[in-house]
């Protein structure tokens, strides 16, 4: 309460009313796999279109060398083509991967040039080093210290610092020293130069500059230049420091230069006469299949920032669809279901094997799986290969999670994502018919089907739940959605007075989302009240659990039920007298 200490009047504010609700986002994925490049595990990077993923993870791996785990980039260029707007990517490597690393100069090394990441394309790295100069100046005087040292005033000492190596020249002759003392205009060196350093004119012909380098990392059209590099272990310029945060090498100072003074490009370079001088890059492997298997798709938890895998995304908050495209381990398919349980934010959409056609071998794998937070889609799509120019099989996955973010915008996430056309797809590996689904579809299995005049389309809308409250995706993910956004916008609850006028604030924030749902088809009911139900206070709230800081709401929601089966039954019309 303010406080009143001199007549007058106050204005004060106050916040009465219910606070508005802003629906969370449902239609942004993640997605884990391997790629040609990229980082490797930390925080999963955000991908906006297809161009973007290729930027930053290269292009498509071949099936020779990855088979069905190379389909990462497929699932990712079709989930865009398919409706999706905005994806995270966990890249995985195999363990048999390696970086291409790089030696300057390639005797008694002094740097060494690692890719930022495993896999060949660090061997076409190109990384060039010129000399610089960061700050040039004159000296004007020679000064005799109290201690019997020499120390030169300068015309401008900024720029110049403890520990780095000038060349003084006369425009013939070039004299190399360290700066073992800088402040005000005055420096000193390791050396004493000759009393010919001094040159007061105001035109100056000896000058005194600071040698430095300038680094220059290439990578087909990226391109990194740091200028005027030191390796000053306590200058700010120092190499590992400015590189700390390339996104194409890592720079390792090996050893220190001989005690001989010298430039720093002269012993990077190795060669005093040398106007350039480049690291060759080598040793850098993709890896092979066998060098994926289900320890690096589940990733390591070594804490916030350097997971892995699938472990990587409990860094990321907004995922709220998730798949390993092409990956039917089950070790893996199952780790993915426990995570989006556990995190009860997100859903997970699986693939079968693309040989697996025998409904005897679909229900077994099937039958390994009971969760209403995965779906699991099949047939393999058909589609165009931009690597091979030719049409190939690709996993359903990634148009799967394309067709969830487009059917959430157009529709709404309370609509099963299915009856969608599977865009940018021109056939199935195996084209399923109706007696087949007959027996797949109640088992919770999602087929894709090609039907004449309409295209191919997703025609299932089941969760792998045994549960039947559970049974439909729009289901599960519109209660997904309703808890996201209620826990997202009522943090301003937390720690207020837990009395009735907070209750009806509560009440009156969660009904007028919920209408606003409603009243978009988001909920199923003739009314509001039909709907859904919002209590609050003294029924659901008894006073131990006020006195220990609980306030509790319950909330009852009637979700849209898809119409699965459409019948329309028909009769014979007799005319009688």
């Amino acid at each position: 309460m303010a406080e009143y200490l001199s007549p007058g009047v106050y204005v004060e504010e106050f916040d009465s009313g219910s606070k508005s609700m802003e629906g969370v986002g449902t239609s942004t994925a993640g997605f884990i796999g391997a790629a040609q490049r990229g980082p490797v595990g930390g925080v999963p990077q955000l991908v906006t279109n297809a161009a973007d993923y290729h930027r930053k993870y290269g292009g498509y791996l071949s099936e020779s060398q990855f088979g069905t785990k190379r389909y990462l980039a497929y699932a990712v260029e079709h989930f865009f083509m398919n409706g999706g707007s905005r994806c995270y990517i966990s890249r995985v490597v195999p363990s048999d991967a390696a970086s291409a690393e790089g030696l300057l100069p390639v005797s008694a090394p002094i740097l060494k040039f690692t890719a930022a990441n495993p896999g060949a394309w660090g061997n076409d790295l190109r990384i060039r080093v010129t000399p610089a100069s960061k700050a040039r100046t004159q000296i004007l005087e020679k000064i005799e210290l109290a201690t019997g040292d020499l120390a030169w005033r300068v015309k401008k000492s900024v720029g110049f610092q403890v520990g780095d190596i000038v060349a003084l020249s006369d425009g013939t002759k070039v004299v190399y020293n360290r700066v073992t003392k800088a402040q005000d205009n005055i420096l000193e060196f390791e050396e004493p130069f000759e009393d010919s350093a001094v040159d007061a004119n105001l035109v100056p012909t000896v000058l005194l500059s600071t040698c430095e380098f300038n680094l220059e990392v290439q990578y087909e059209d990226q391109n990194e230049l740091y200028e005027n590099v030191s390796l000053n272990l306590e200058a700010a310029n120092y190499i590992e420091k400015v590189t700390a945060k390339s996104d194409l090498i890592h720079v390792e100072r090996q050893a220190s230069e001989s005690t001989d003074i010298v430039s720093p490009f002269e012993a990077i370079s190795g060669d005093p006469d040398a106007a350039v001088a480049s690291a060759v890059m080598s040793g850098g492997s993709d890896g092979t299949a066998d060098g994926l298997t289900a320890t690096e798709y589940i990733g390591t938890d070594n804490g916030a920032g350097n997971r892995t895998g699938i472990q990587a995304f409990l860094d990321n908050s907004v995922v709220s669809i998730m798949a390993v495209p092409g990956i039917t381990d089950a070790n893996v398919q199952m780790t993915l279901i426990a995570h989006c349980e556990n995190l009860t934010s997100r859903f997970a959409i699986l693939d079968l094997p693309y040989d697996c056609t025998k409904l005897d071998d679909i229900t077994t794998i099937r039958n390994m799986f009971d969760s209403q937070y995965a779906a699991v889609y099949h047939p393999w799509l058909e589609v165009n290969d931009p690597l091979d120019k030719k049409n190939t099989y690709i996993p359903p996955s990634g148009s799967v999670a394309g067709i969830y973010a487009r059917s959430d915008n157009t529709s709404g996430v309370q609509k099963a994502p299915a009856n969608e056309v599977v865009r940018s797809c021109v056939g199935l590996s195996t084209p399923y018919n109706k007696g087949e689904q007959d027996i797949l579809n109640p088992m919770g299995v999602n087929l894709i089907r090609a039907f004449p005049g309409q295209g191919i389309r997703v025609w299932g809308a089941r969760t792998l739940s045994s549960d039947p409250q559970w049974k439909y995706v729009n289901v599960r993910r519109l209660f997904i959605y309703i808890e996201e956004t209620i826990r997202a916008n009522t943090n301003w609850v937390v720690f207020e007075s837990n009395t009735q006028e907070l209750w009806d604030r509560v009440r009156n924030t969660i009904q007028g989302f919920l209408l606003t749902l409603w009243s978009n088809g988001g909920l199923a009911g003739a009314s509001a009240d039909e709907a859904f139900f919002v209590e609050i206070g003294p029924s659901t709230m008894t006073q131990d659990d006020i006195d220990n800081g609980r306030l509790i709401c319950v909330i009852g929601v009637a979700p849209v039920k898809p119409a699965e089966f459409v019948i329309f039954r028909l009769t014979q019309k007799t005319n009688e007298s």
